[in-house]
C-alpha cells in the first residue's frame, strides 16, 4: 500500500475546504488566523523537529499531517475544538484508506494540542504541541482595532520576528522572538502563554530535548 503523504493530503479539495471554513468561523468570532498560513507553518515545523532530531521519516510525515489538519474542529466551534479535530480528521483519513495504526497517532497528536487538557504521550504529539505553540507573530493579527483592549492581538502584533532553530547535536528546540515593547511589554507575553510555554517544555523532554526561548536577545527559558 502506498504511503500516505502530507501532500496528498494538502491537495485534498476537502482539507481545504475544512481549514477555510474553521478559519472563517474562528474571524466571525474575533481569534487570530487560523487558517492555511498557520496550519502549513504548523505542518512544517512538526515535521522539521523530528526530522532534524534524527526520528524516522515516517514519523515526522504524520507530524506534519497532524500539523495540517490540528485546527479543523474550530468550523465546529472553538470549545473542545482539539477533539472535535481529530475527529474530522479520522473521517478524512479513513477515506483515503490511511493505515489505522498511523492514523490513531495523528488522532491522538490533535486531540491532545490544547494545554489546557492535552497530554503528551507520543513523539507525533510533541512535535505538534511545540509547532503550534510557538506560532506567534503579527501576521497572524486580522485587525489593528482591537489591539487596546485585546492581548492576544496586542501580543501577537507586538512579534515581529519569530524563528524555531532545532539544534541536533545539543538537542536544544528554541524560539527566538523579536517583540516591539512599545506596543506590548515582555511581561504580557507570559501572562498568555506561559501555560504554552510549560507544554513545550515537557514536549521537548519527551523528545530528549531541551527547551529554550530567548526574547529580545535574552534567554527566558
Amino acid at each position: 500500500m502506498q504511503e500516505i503523504t502530507v501532500d496528498k493530503i494538502r491537495a485534498n479539495p476537502e482539507v481545504r475546504a475544512y481549514i477555510e471554513k474553521a478559519d472563517h468561523f474562528l474571524k466571525n468570532i474575533g481569534y487570530t488566523e487560523h487558517g492555511f498560513r498557520h496550519a502549513e507553518i504548523v505542518s512544517r515545523n512538526s515535521y522539521r523537529i523530528l526530522n532534524e532530531l534524527g526520528f524516522p521519516e515516517r514519523s515526522a510525515q504524520l507530524a506534519a499531517i497532524a500539523g495540517l489538519l490540528h485546527d479543523i474542529g474550530n468550523l465546529l466551534g472553538r470549545k473542545d475544538h482539539g477533539v472535535s479535530s481529530a475527529l474530522l480528521a479520522k473521517n478524512l483519513l479513513e477515506k483515503v484508506n490511511m493505515p489505522y495504526d498511523e492514523m490513531i497517532d495523528i488522532m491522538t497528536a490533535i486531540g491532545n494540542h490544547e494545554e489546557e487538557s492535552g497530554e503528551v504521550t507520543d513523539k507525533i504529539a510533541a512535535a505538534l504541541a511545540i509547532a503550534d505553540k510557538t506560532d506567534v507573530h503579527r501576521s497572524r493579527v486580522r485587525t489593528k482595532e482591537h489591539l487596546a483592549y485585546d492581548i492576544h492581538d496586542r501580543v501577537n502584533y507586538a512579534v515581529t520576528n519569530s524563528v524555531l532553530k532545532i539544534t541536533p547535536k545539543d538537542r536544544y528546540i528554541t524560539v527566538e522572538l523579536t517583540i516591539d515593547t512599545d506596543m506590548s511589554q515582555v511581561m504580557e507575553y507570559f501572562e498568555i502563554f506561559v501555560s504554552r510555554m510549560v507544554m513545550c517544555r515537557k514536549a521537548a523532554k519527551f523528545l530528549g530535548a531541551d527547551f529554550h526561548l530567548f526574547i529580545n536577545g535574552m534567554k527566558l527559558l
